[in-house]
């Protein structure tokens, strides 16, 4: 059993170097477009804060290439402002003399949020001078950072191993609904994947295949299947290396008796830009979303479950003209009473789109690491953290 913030003691006025997953998604000018991830650490924050801690908060968001004012994690302080009134300070240094000031100027139970980990290159290659010094900012160390869990970063897998760790609220949740769901399912239990790449999910639909009775495949992913049966998929987007792998799952889940559910109708782009909606993808067609005979079908199937676990969008979710497959499940699983687990990042952005969120047992925040959960791997950001 891993060690979380209810075994820290005694931690009033003690420095905690707190890694969250603010990698939230934002417009062009800034501003937050879903607050999901910041919302899960509140509890954690609030736990630390009320005993007294000195919280130095740090976390990513996005992929700059060095200091990029458009992904300061300035607006998330902000909204942790709203959470937290005059307890929250934001810092535009990550390491340093000027962070060191700041903290040594904290007060109990205030919140020092520092700037974008990666702005510096150290932080992805767990670089041991970053490291050092980001150890240096603190007396013990704790990860609530789900979404990063699967990496073998600076902040969250080198700091570990150099203070007194534990794990927050949000992660000890995560691994407990991801063990529970995958270790005694509900049945029938009901596997959605979507998403573009086969190889993302091979691993994922080959543990799933012990478990679910029905496993539901969509998104690009679903046309590297129908071409392995045969079918004719246009220019669909398919993973050629991958036909191979797709008809060994088609024939090991008829031999255990486990049902595959594919798209039967299509929303198609043609090559003069023109949308169509059918069951036969035709040569210069690309299926960007299911049709509606696939989401009564897959609803059907939704309708009769005890468990669902889904990851993964159905079609072009980002496209408007194509995102009414994605947003027809999130309702037919809102709705389903069955015991639900959603992941991924536009899976979880269709559930709050159509505002079913409380209808949904769990929430994923980590796409990449709940994947790996499932696929039964360990989670290197979780290993490190000592046991009990």
């Amino acid at each position: 059993m891993k060690r979380t913030i209810r075994d820290l003691k005694n931690i009033k006025g003690e420095r905690i170097l707190l890694r969250c997953d603010f990698n939230v998604p934002l417009d062009n000018w800034g501003d937050i477009l879903d607050d999901t991830r910041i919302v899960a650490a509140i509890p954690t924050i609030q736990y630390l804060q009320k005993q007294g801690a000195k919280l130095i908060v740090c976390s990513h968001l996005g992929r700059p290439k060095g200091y990029d004012k458009f992904l300061s994690l300035f607006p998330v302080a902000v909204v942790l402002m709203k959470y937290f009134p005059n307890k929250v300070k934001f810092c535009n240094k990550t390491i340093g003399d000027e962070v060191k000031t700041a903290i040594k100027n904290m007060k109990n139970g205030e919140i020092l949020v520092l700037e974008n980990l990666r702005f510096h290159a150290g932080e992805e290659k767990n670089d041991p001078a970053f490291v050092k010094e980001l150890a240096s900012l603190a007396d013990f160390y704790v990860d609530d950072a789900f979404g990063v869990a699967h990496r073998k970063h600076a902040s969250n897998y080198g700091v570990a191993l150099k203070l007194p760790n534990a794990i927050g609220f949000l992660i000890e949740k995560e691994i407990q609904v991801f063990n529970k769901a995958f270790e005694k399912p509900a049945h029938p239990f009901v596997a959605i994947f979507g998403g573009a790449k086969v190889a993302d999910k091979l691993n994922l639909i080959n543990n799933v295949m012990d478990k679910a009775d029905t496993i539901i495949i969509g998104g690009g992913m679903a046309y590297t299947f129908l071409k392995a049966q045969g079918e004719n998929i246009g220019d669909s987007i398919m993973s050629a290396d991958q036909i191979e792998n797709a008809k060994k799952i088609l024939f090991e889940a008829q031999n255990k008796g486990i049902k595959i559910l594919l798209p039967i109708d299509h929303v198609c782009l043609t090559e003069n830009e023109r949308v169509v909606r059918t069951s036969k993808i035709g040569n210069g067609m690309t299926a960007l979303d299911i049709g509606n005979n696939t989401i009564r079908m897959f609803a059907q199937e939704i309708k009769n479950a005890k468990q669902i676990v889904w990851n993964g969008p159905l079609g072009k979710y980002e496209d408007d003209r194509f995102k009414k497959g994605t947003m027809k499940i999130a309702r037919a699983v809102a709705k389903s009473g069955a015991y639900t687990i959603v992941g991924g990042g536009d899976s979880v952005s269709a559930i709050n789109e159509c505002g079913v969120a409380d209808k949904i047992n769990h929430l994923s925040t980590g796409g990449g690491a709940s994947l790996k959960l499932m696929e039964g791997k360990v989670l290197p950001g979780v290993e490190v953290i000592d046991t009990l």
